[in-house]
């Protein structure tokens, strides 16, 4: 079957959201569960528990990172140069968390018991920084990063790394942060053997309070933040080149998508429901139904955040026409229609291989459980 530009674009685009909210539904466990590691476990042997429980599985899930990065390098090679160009600090602690977890696990287990405690302090510090920085990413990208492109394609950064800590994306990111930490808090939950179990259940329980609010407080500020409209013709499936349009800015300007498509506003509401409903299936020890909703609120979360930017993929608030959209930054269909049918085989096979490891903790593997166990040498197992 043929396809056209247009529609080979939109595939693209629709394979994209779906690998980051693969990413953030897999690795959002590993990250929230091990940035809890030090909060919700007192003792060592707790703490051997909790990285039994997940440890198996987080070599694993990293593979969703690769995906997202090697989907956005072959379908928007612009965005990813820019991106990585104008957002390196931010993705290298990315980066920089993603090699100390492995590292950090293995030498753990070899260890004296005070250097397992700066270990476990290292992979819950590191896997905090990397949610802040997925945080500060997505709040830079909806507020426009300083770029340029002249007219060699060449990219210019006209900000800092201080500019990407405005006050909007750290309030991203601290939304971020605390619905991470919700998803993990609930997915440790799900072990109910666990002697952290209670301590997992209370912080759950503000996590998710927190992130309704911080939400909240977030697409109010979104409504009135200044944002970007295409104001000539839009051509769906010409050539890509980014310097061939003209855009405005102007406050209100994300609520355009809303304005036209009603439906729209359905995305923030389940977002907003879902956390609600899984904070009162927390309140009322219904953890798989607190777990599913989180999963919920992630998904329709990364949903409004693509859909507010549709088109745009990453805007440039210094070089407005410079903008990259989903239709002038792609690569060429020829290439695209060889990509999508790989990654839309390649996504749901992950997705699958995906819910397969994470059976854990409830179905934990009774080698993992008794080492963690024979290491506590007590009840707590």
């Amino acid at each position: 079957m043929n396809l056209d530009f247009e529609t080979l674009r939109l595939l693209a685009w629709a394979l994209l959201i779906l690998s980051l909210i693969g990413y953030g539904l897999c690795e959002g466990i590993s990250l929230g569960t091990m940035a809890l590691l030090t909060f919700v476990s007192r003792h060592d042997p707790e703490r051997q528990l909790l990285i039994a429980s997940i440890a198996p599985t987080s070599f694993l899930q990293q593979a969703w990172l690769i995906a997202v990065i090697a989907l956005l390098f072959a379908a928007w090679p612009l965005v990813y140069a820019v991106g990585f160009a104008c957002m390196q600090p931010l993705i290298l602690m990315i980066i920089l968390a993603w090699l100390i977890r492995p590292l950090a696990l293995i030498f753990r287990n070899a260890a004296e018991q005070i250097w397992r405690q700066r270990f476990d302090k290292l992979l819950a510090y590191s896997s905090l920084l990397a949610i802040v920085s997925l945080g500060l990413i997505a709040g830079n990208v909806i507020k426009g990063i300083p770029f340029h492109l002249d007219d060699q394609m060449h990219i210019v950064f006209l900000g800092d790394f201080w500019a990407l800590l405005n006050p909007f994306a750290l309030l991203i990111a601290a939304t971020a942060s605390s619905l991470l930490l919700f998803h993990g808090a609930l997915f440790l939950q799900l072990d109910q053997r666990a002697s952290f179990n209670e301590a997992c259940r209370a912080l759950a329980l503000k996590a998710g309070s927190v992130f309704i609010l911080l939400f909240i407080v977030s697409g109010l500020w979104v409504s009135r933040l200044e944002g970007y409209h295409i104001s000539s013709d839009i051509i769906t499936h010409a050539a890509s080149n980014p310097l061939l349009k003209f855009v405005k800015r102007g406050e209100e300007l994300w609520m355009d998508n809303y304005q036209h498509q009603i439906s729209l506003w359905a995305l923030p509401v389940i977002a907003i429901i879902s956390a609600g409903l899984g904070t009162w299936f927390c309140y009322r020890h219904k953890t798989y139904a607190a777990f599913l909703s989180s999963c919920v609120s992630i998904a329709t979360v990364i949903l409004t955040i693509a859909l507010t930017l549709f088109p745009f993929i990453l805007p440039s608030n210094r070089s407005l026409n410079t903008s990259l959209t989903l239709w002038d930054s792609s690569s060429s269909a020829g290439n695209l229609a060889l990509l999508l049918p790989v990654i839309g085989l390649a996504l749901p096979l992950m997705a699958f291989i995906s819910r397969w490891a994470y059976r854990m903790p409830n179905q934990l593997s009774q080698q993992n459980r008794a080492d963690a166990c024979a290491a506590a040498d007590n009840h707590s197992c």
